[in-house]
């Protein structure tokens, strides 16, 4: 088997030697439940994930100093192997120091007792970073590229002369040191990187970027200044990660001569107990479909799957302000309002982003050769509310033109006969006048190949496109798409969804390319297609299906697709939670959680709304997850609490003098509240499409 190859350019990653676009997300393998990584994997392909990205938090590991744990949820080599067998590929971020909202930054509490300073050019502190690094090592052995495995990259430290550590030629000369340090070791692959925001260090590997949508590590308890995510900008920096520890100045890098790369686009934000901003799902697509018409060649998004804190042996293992850190974190909880939740939940933040990834699929590799090209009257001030914010990508003669009307927690300005027009080397392409809303955001084609035509113009957006003996081109609008086609359409069909319809559209392999279109998450996995999802399974499909699955019936068509739907074999309906008040003071109330569930083995929901500050649910005196307020409701996975029926639910009182920011305060009473609103099961169907007759 032939070794693939990586390089890069100024401009973009390569793959055999051919641009390179793909799609990264972040997952904590020692904060999820090892039964289900592989899932929880073939669920991030699903989302059009490429390339799985981790920290190895040093505390998980050696939590006391030469006694090391790789096993269950900690086991990293049986990680990697998983992450080989769903066909994906892996960076791993070896730290040393990696924050993720963990204790120490993920040091363990022996190192920063020793006599020598963490994250300083001491030859002591190197020797016991080389110590870690060999272990790393030896779990990961065999799993490199070099030797058929996924391992394609290694990130060094993070952050590192912005979230402390050393500056100028020091810092430079510690990043070379660890880098070394992990060559000697043993880790030879393609790409070494280092985040680059914030004034950091990279010692010459290559740099990533990231950006949020808010920052709920910032000290303040009140409305922030909007972000800078949603203008497009050849400025790479965002000023807010890691303000909590000071403002970055700048880059230290030339962006001349390396690619537009990102590796911390926030898939969703960890709240913290004193600021809880919620991730909704249009912020994270409509920031990275800003950062696309910006000039990105890769997105790659911390968190992509959230997680649960494991249980340390000393002390609790999140950021916390008494171990010195500048915010509260929840003790177990690490959901990160992620696109794929705590327990691995498909949210509407993964329909979203989908929009995205299945788009860079298949148009990326032409996509990567497109340069942003930003308008000179395009706004580059945040708090610019009233004109319209645009850029292109195109490499001369095709490409595709950005609006972006979208500004987190701040309204903008409707445009009305917006005409986009974009000047190329000869000739100009005009649009048809349109109407920009606020909240609005989208990317249109220009001059796009479809086979032997051209589509000059569209007011719809591409999907994805699937292949046989003819090639469909999948487009989503809630409008008018308008084509304007020269040429003849042979061998072409043009298929026009809803922008609701592309959100829940995955594309799967039987015989042929096909499309499928459901509420419910649909993941290939070893075993074939599985439909995961919380109501009765129905799909529209195109084309239609050779033979009919297994339980379901054709109920009829919508435009070019079947109709496939099947009812649930049970009611589950009649599975029940009894709460019952057993303490109540002005601060805090007690329930007991009593679950009235059937005994088979798919997975039900908790969903609890709640008014109060905090939230913990105990197993008999076990603290088995907890919760920071935000409005939102709470889901617990019984398949991960291990199907226990009993519960302890304490609310801690939210009250009119909380320190704290929340987007929307509830109606309390004068002396607060801790109570529970409602409290239901969701019965979560997973089952694999069958063909048998």
């Amino acid at each position: 088997m032939k070794t693939i190859e990586y390089g890069i350019t100024p401009k973009y990653l390569t793959k055999n030697g051919a641009p390179w676009f793909p799609i990264m997300g972040e997952i904590h393998y020692s904060r999820f439940d090892h039964r289900y990584w592989k899932e929880s994997l073939y669920k991030m392909k699903a989302g059009g994930v490429d390339v799985v990205s981790s920290y190895v938090l040093w505390i998980h590991h050696e939590e006391i100093e030469g006694e090391y744990d790789f096993s269950g949820n900690k086991d990293l080599r049986k990680f990697v192997e998983a992450i080989k067998q769903c066909g994906l590929s892996m960076i791993l971020r070896i730290g040393p120091w990696c924050h993720a909202e963990c204790r120490n930054g993920g040091f363990p509490d022996w190192i920063l007792k020793k006599e020598f300073d963490v994250r300083s050019n001491d030859e002591a502190y190197f020797k016991t970073v080389e110590a870690f690094y060999k272990k790393i090592y030896e779990q990961v052995e065999g799993y490199l590229l070099k030797d058929e495995g996924p391992i394609i990259g290694i990130q060094i430290e993070n952050e590192y002369g912005h979230c402390g550590g050393l500056v100028g030629d020091e810092g430079e000369e510690h990043m070379k040191t660890l880098t070394k340090i992990a060559k000697s070791v043993g880790f030879d692959v393609p790409l070494y990187t280092a985040t680059g925001w914030g004034g950091a260090v990279t010692g010459g590997l290559l740099p990533v970027m990231g950006g949020y949508c808010e920052a709920p590590w910032d000290q303040r308890l009140t409305k922030i200044e909007p972000s800078g995510n949603y203008i497009f900008t050849h400025e790479r920096n965002d000023h807010n990660i890691g303000s909590d520890y000071g403002f970055g100045t700048g880059i230290t890098f030339d962006i001349s001569k390396f690619p537009y790369l990102t590796a911390e686009l926030g898939g969703g934000l960890q709240v913290t107990k004193h600021r809880r901003p919620i991730a909704h799902s249009k912020d994270i697509s409509a920031m990275s479909m800003v950062k696309l018409g910006s000039g990105v060649n890769l997105l790659g998004y911390y968190m992509y799957h959230g997680g649960t804190n494991p249980v340390g042996k000393l002390t609790t293992l999140q950021e916390t302000r008494e171990s010195g850190y500048p915010n509260d974190l929840p003790i177990l909880n690490y959901d990160f309002n992620a696109p794929l939740r705590e327990y691995g939940q498909v949210s509407e933040t993964f329909k979203e982003l989908k929009l995205l990834t299945m788009f860079i699929k298949d148009f990326g590799k032409e996509f990567c050769e497109m340069p942003a090209i930003i308008p000179k009257d395009n706004p580059l001030d945040q708090t610019d509310f009233i004109h319209l914010r645009t850029s292109y990508r195109h490499n001369g003669k095709k490409g595709y033109v950005f609006v972006n009307n979208y500004q987190k927690n701040y309204e903008m300005s409707e445009h009305k006969d917006v005409v986009l027009s974009v000047s190329l080397e000869d000739e100009t392409i005009t649009y048809p006048a349109i109407t920009v809303k606020d909240k609005d955001f989208f990317f249109y084609p220009f001059n796009m190949d479809l086979g032997e035509a051209t589509l000059v113009t569209a007011l719809a957006t591409p999907l994805c496109k699937l292949n046989s003996d003819s090639v469909s081109y999948i487009f989503y609008t809630d409008g008018d798409p308008g084509y304007k086609i020269n040429g003849k359409l042979e061998n072409v069909e043009l298929v026009t969804i809803s922008r609701e319809e592309a959100k829940n559209a995955y594309k799967v392999w039987l015989e042929r390319e096909y499309l499928i279109i459901s509420d419910s998450a649909i993941v290939t996995m070893d075993d074939g297609i599985h439909i995961i999802g919380r109501q009765s399974p129905k799909m529209l499909v195109y084309p239609e299906l050779s033979h009919i699955p297994k339980g379901y019936i054709v109920t009829g068509k919508k435009g070019q697709f079947t109709i496939y739907e099947k009812e649930l074999e049970k009611d589950k309906e009649r599975e029940l939670i009894h709460t019952r008040l057993v303490f109540e003071s002005k601060d805090k109330r007690v329930y007991e959680l009593e679950l009235l569930i059937s005994d088979d083995v798919a997975d039900r929901f908790i969903c609890i709304d709640y008014i109060g500050d905090t939230a913990q649910l105990f197993y008999q005196n076990e603290l088995v997850a907890d919760h920071f307020y935000t409005g939102q409701t709470w889901e617990l996975s019984l398949k991960h609490l291990q199907f226990r029926r009993k519960y302890r639910l304490e609310i801690n009182a939210l009250k009119k003098d909380t320190k704290v920011f929340l987007e929307q305060w509830p109606e309390l009473s004068e002396e607060g509240d801790a109570k529970i609103i409602d409290a239901k099961l969701q019965y979560e169907y997973h089952e694999v499409l069958s063909f048998e007759n």
